[in-house]
């Protein structure tokens, strides 16, 4: 019963919120941290993201990719939500399906890796974010192995009309 009514108020504040976000342009993600952040095979992370404006009923979609310090690649789709604290604080959950390459670095089991990520942000006047960025990485039991593995990373979002002006 609890994750119906965490369910159910997650997307009362996303509806509520909806019209802030009506404004947001599509946004170009650079971000850098931990891959593998609260384990023993902790490597270095870049990432590029690209976050759509157009919106499925709630939802938003992302492409992205990231490399690693270990060489390991992976890259995905998903959907996002932003959901808004007032005019400058967003919190982003987000879900995603990719194709993992391991390079060097940890075994997560799979090539098809699925991804779920909370993002906080502070949203600056034109539009761009700084946000820190938590989230995790499995095959969610269908590979040989389900090890896992955590990130954190430290996002700026770039509103693409910048480019344009």
């Amino acid at each position: 019963m609890t994750r119906i009514t965490a369910a159910a108020v997650l997307v009362w504040l996303a509806g509520a919120q909806a019209t802030l976000a009506q404004d947001d342009p599509d946004f170009f993600v650079v971000g850098t941290g931990a891959f593998d952040a609260n384990d023993n095979q902790t490597a270095g992370e870049f990432d590029l993201q690209f976050r759509f404006k157009e919106r499925f009923w709630l939802f938003k979609p992302q492409v992205g990719m990231f490399i690693t310090s270990d060489s390991a690649l992976y890259a995905y789709g998903g959907l996002l939500i932003d959901l808004y604290f007032g005019r400058r604080w967003v919190l982003t959950p987000s879900t995603a399906i990719g194709a993992f390459h391991q390079g060097n670095g940890k075994d997560l089991g799979s090539v098809a890796e699925f991804r779920s990520a909370l993002e906080l942000s502070y949203r600056f006047d034109d539009r761009s974010r700084l946000g820190l960025q938590f989230g995790h990485m499995s095959n969610a039991g269908i590979g040989d192995d389900n090890q896992g593995e955590e990130f954190l990373i430290l996002n700026y979002a770039i509103p693409t009309d910048v480019f344009s002006r």
